[in-house]
């Protein structure tokens, strides 16, 4: 059987690529280019330095809970319907946030976007699955998604800088619009949309065992940075989290309908996939985050110059990941690629933390973009690639939120354990010392490095906790457990 004869959507699959990779591009990007924005909202709505947080911690808290019930809403009503359903309300929510009046406006508006966010994203990535059948041409749009996932950031801090600069912070939640509507006419024109999730239901309780649960993780870990580790809300609300997440697997294990098969994470390289998105993109932060602020701050760059800074990592990302999935991933399997894209990654922050007050971009910052770029096309697009393969037709949309829900808590969990790792770093070194501007520049950088160097440490867990699970060589994939059609 030859499944791209039967695939309705094979004839268009490198357009309907470009219109997944569109929507990917706008929510990946979304995540920074608010950073960038956020100095001239705040002077703009005149909101506190407290409240600040919460222009991106309501984003992360509607799109890292719901991931799952979105993955899973997919599978029920049809990928293509709630693709675009998700592209018109992430455009809608874009505008509002663009015209808020006020700041309470502006986080409800980042609230829907992170709504609407949790179930466009598992749909793109469970299409993108059903849509690519061919092992060799599975391996191509993996390749070129997986690179998009990745370098989204960057375009994001480009991206913002110029609209900030040159526009209005606004631009930087109009410019979705810009992305999701030929998006959405896109898809409604190219997909075809086919019934096959009839028999499926609601899980009710894995539903809100697992998004209550992850709400609190995700909260937690975004609290945490500003109330410290030790505060009694944080402990109390990792205790809910941790309560709330077994009694979701005790359920799952139970229902006759589960919101997210055991089956699914319990796959040996499935689930180390899950684990190498989720360690990624804990350590990953180190560059966006702590680097933005070194070039910023430090070396005295523009939002622009900060931008354009982070370009050359692109097509470093773009050439392993492309590289990895369409040659080296069936050669080699995922575990040596995703294994040396860990201790690549690890290196890139290693040379980061060379930096100091006096350092310049090209000798100091450069190497480092371009190894840990080599490193991140090596651990996205074949972890991508690997945790949806094989996935039965039901199961696509869910399998693709644990994608999306591994990087997300990951990701929360990385930015409050190196805010605070970062901060108490800058404290212990103003501690001893007289401050002055000189000194308070040195404290600053002090605390970026220790960041970068916990994210090296960070990238050396996922090496070791990729390479004892995932499985040795190239796995056997199962025809009759591949995708049904997308629908």
């Amino acid at each position: 059987m030859n499944p791209a004869a039967d695939n309705p959507h094979h004839e268009r699959r490198w357009l309907i690529l470009a219109v997944l990779g569109l929507a990917q591009l706008m929510v990946v990007l979304d995540a920074t280019i608010v950073n960038i924005a956020l100095p001239s909202a705040q002077e703009a709505l005149g909101f506190s330095d407290s409240s600040r947080q919460w222009v991106v911690t309501a984003y992360a808290l509607a799109f890292g809970s719901l991931l799952l019930l979105g993955g899973r809403i997919g599978d029920l009503f049809g990928r293509k319907r709630v693709f675009v359903v998700g592209l018109l309300g992430f455009a809608g929510a874009s505008a509002l946030g663009g015209l808020a009046p006020n700041f309470a406006v502006l986080i409800g508006a980042r609230a829907l976007q992170g709504a609407f966010g949790a179930i466009l994203a598992p749909a793109a990535l469970s299409l993108l699955t059903t849509t690519f059948t061919d092992p060799q041409e599975r391996g191509k749009a993996f390749g070129l998604y997986g690179g998009i996932a990745v370098a989204g950031g960057a375009i994001g801090l480009l991206l913002g800088g110029v609209l900030t600069e040159y526009l209005s912070w606004r631009w930087c939640l109009y410019v979705n619009i810009f992305f999701a509507v030929p998006a959405a006419l896109g898809a409604i024109s190219l997909l075809h949309r086919q019934d096959d999730g009839s028999s499926l239901r609601l899980d009710i309780p894995g539903t809100a065992t697992a998004s209550l649960g992850l709400l609190a993780l995700v909260y937690a870990c975004s609290e945490a940075a500003n109330r410290g580790w030790g505060d009694p809300l944080i402990l109390s609300l990792f205790a809910v989290a941790a309560a709330l997440l077994v009694a979701f697997v005790v359920i799952e294990r139970r229902s006759e309908h589960p919101l997210l098969p055991l089956r699914v994470v319990l796959d040996r390289n499935r689930g180390g996939s899950y684990a190498a998105m989720g360690i990624a993109g804990a350590g990953m932060f180190g560059v966006f985050l702590f680097l933005t602020f070194y070039l910023q701050d430090t070396l005295g760059f523009s939002p622009v110059q900060t931008g354009l800074a982070f370009l050359p990592m692109m097509p470093m990302i773009m050439l392993t990941s492309s590289l990895a999935s369409t040659r080296l991933l069936p050669r080699f399997g995922p575990r040596a690629l995703i294994v040396g894209g860990m201790l690549l990654a690890m290196a890139g922050m290693l040379l980061f933390a060379r930096v100091s007050v006096d350092s310049s971009y090209v000798v100091h910052v450069l190497p480092g973009l371009i190894v840990s770029g080599l490193g991140m096309g090596l651990i996205f697009a074949p972890a991508m690639n690997t945790a949806t393969a094989g996935v039965a037709g039901a199961d696509a949309g869910v399998a693709s939120a644990m994608v999306n829900t591994s990087q997300q808590v990951g990701g929360s969990i990385g930015t409050a354990l190196l805010n605070t790792l970062s901060a108490s770093a800058v404290s212990s070194y103003l501690a001893s010392r007289q401050p002055n501007p000189a000194v308070i520049a040195e404290a600053s950088v002090h605390g970026y490095t220790t960041a970068f160097w916990w994210s090296a440490g960070i990238f050396l867990l996922g090496a070791v906790v990729t390479g004892i699970v995932l499985r040795r060589g190239v796995p056997e994939v199962d025809p009759a457990a591949e995708p049904v059609l997308a629908h």
